[in-house]
């Protein structure tokens, strides 16, 4: 049977994220580029990630779903999250 290990730190709840970050073990910069980074999905929040990541120095790899990485629909998400916050955006010409 396969174990997972989580490496959820020990202690108390409120300290976990605080002791996660003083023990998180960072990439050197001369290091980045043996890393490979994959980016599933190239909306808005994918393409971004995986531009800004490709800029830093990683080598990435995106995939998507879609016959072409421009056709996300994250424009129609922005205007129903918009619309169900009530904010009204009005266009100018």
């Amino acid at each position: 049977m396969v174990a997972f290990d989580a490496k959820i730190p020990a202690g108390p709840l409120a300290d976990k994220w605080d002791t996660y970050k003083a023990n998180a073990k960072l990439v050197n910069p001369n290091n980045k580029r043996k890393f490979k980074v994959i980016v599933v999905g190239t909306g808005l929040a994918g393409a971004s990630a995986a531009a800004t990541l490709a800029e830093l120095g990683y080598q990435v790899d995106a995939f998507t779903f879609h016959d072409s990485p421009r056709r996300a629909h994250s424009i129609a998400a922005q205007g129903g999250i918009n619309a169900a916050k009530t904010t009204r955006v009005t266009a100018t010409r």
